[in-house]
């Protein structure tokens, strides 16, 4: 069935996104065109500390009852940021629309990040980067993105360094809300079984005296850095590697093609092309994937994978032997007619996600101002032709295009 969607655009520029959902649950939030690429130079971390701090205290409520509101009727309140967006949502009943929308109102627009408050959440923001440190197949990811887009805060780790949040307090999230917490900058996004007209009528009640401001337009396009071979020291048991290189910005409609390359090189299957060659056939790793990210501007694709030290070499080759071998071979009638079946089964499975379906649909909606549904998809993707892709693998995939990263 396709996917129909309903959208306004309130007077004071607040944008809102619905679509009809078959069961009882709804899921609404705002999403905010800010992340961690719009921080400045001394406030690195600072738009994951304001998602924190939206949690512990507006106008008229304390921390605790913030935290309440919807857990007393069972519902969830959560929020998360990424390099251009956050977004704070909560899933709860259909009866309790109006409570949800008005305390993600609230606390979206109307925080005022007391400092004792901030004082204590430092402490666990703290805390989760000393855990996150020590998580290599995590931290890997942004060193990776930190060296492809050195000097430019996309490539920024989101939680920020200790010397930075040690300097947040209430003076200066003030300041970074009020750049980017309004509504010309957001957009209301509902997934759920409420009348539309229901959905803009509160909203205009809810944020009828909140200031429009500006949408966000002061982001710098990142210039990647090109090639080459990293080796960083860390205390671990294991080596980690990532190889990859710059991608396709999600407007790009290569980045469909590059999508099923991926799948095939390293997807969730276990018969993707990497998993058999460095596990199967080789037993060199436990897990191997690749993956793509796709910001507004720009791209990244990458593979990653855990080895022992003395195996680092023969993993690296015969990774790089499976990009060379796609530059190489384009794919036949037949496996691409078997790689098309399997990524349209997994991303309709994967669609079956209400939560994850509501939270890409803002998404979308907020940096592009329109939202299709997997329908659409299906059909670029069926319409991927072998030297479409053939194309992509020898545009991104060269050896002199890829950078190696290595945790020793």
């Amino acid at each position: 069935m396709k996917t129909s969607y309903n959208t306004a655009v309130l007077p004071n520029g607040l944008r809102i996104i619905h679509t009809q959902s078959p069961t009882s649950v709804v899921y609404c939030g705002y999403a905010f065109d800010v992340g961690t690429r719009d921080e400045g130079p001394d406030e690195q971390g600072f738009a994951h500390f304001v998602e924190h701090m939206l949690f512990k205290g507006t106008g008229k409520r304390r921390a605790w009852h913030i935290l309440n509101r919807m857990e007393n009727v069972g519902g969830d309140l959560n929020a998360f940021t990424d390099k251009e967006e956050t977004v704070v949502y909560s899933a709860f009943l259909k009866k309790d629309f109006v409570r949800a929308l008005e305390l993600l109102t609230d606390i979206v627009f109307c925080s005022t990040f007391p400092q004792h408050e901030i004082d204590k959440e430092r402490g666990v923001i703290l805390e989760e980067i000393e855990s996150y440190e020590d998580n290599p197949a995590e931290l890997i990811f942004d060193d990776f993105e930190d060296i492809l887009y050195h000097g430019h805060a996309l490539g920024h780790n989101i939680l920020g360094t200790p010397r930075h949040i040690k300097r947040f307090d209430t003076d200066r999230a003030l300041r970074f809300v009020k750049r980017y917490y309004h509504p010309a900058n957001a957009v209301l996004f509902v997934y759920g079984n409420i009348h539309f007209d229901r959905i803009v009528r509160w909203a205009e009640r809810l944020t009828a005296d909140i200031p429009r401001g500006e949408a966000n337009s002061g982001r710098v396009v990142p210039v990647p850095c090109v090639g080459g071979r990293v080796e960083m020291k860390r205390c671990t048991h294991q080596n980690h590697v990532m190889i990859g290189c710059a991608g396709y910005p999600a407007s790009d409609q290569r980045r469909t093609g590059l999508y099923l390359l991926n799948n095939i090189l390293g997807g969730p299957g276990m018969n993707s092309r990497l998993n058999m060659a460095l596990r199967e056939h080789s037993g060199l790793v436990y897990n191997v994937e690749s993956s793509i990210t796709s910001y507004t501007d720009t791209g990244v694709f990458k593979i990653y994978f855990g080895v022992d030290a003395h195996d680092v070499e023969r993993g690296v080759e015969l990774a790089l032997g499976e990009l060379q071998r796609l530059c190489e071979h384009p794919l036949s009638t037949y496996n691409l007619t078997a790689a098309k079946k399997q990524l349209i089964g997994q991303v309709g499975v994967a669609s079956d996600n209400f939560e994850n379906a509501a939270i890409s649909m803002a998404k979308n909606y907020l940096h592009y101002g329109t939202c299709e549904g997997t329908e659409a998809l299906f059909r670029r993707i069926e319409a991927l032709a072998p030297t479409e892709l053939w194309n992509i693998a020898n545009e991104l995939f060269a050896p002199t295009n890829l950078t190696t990263l290595i945790y020793r």
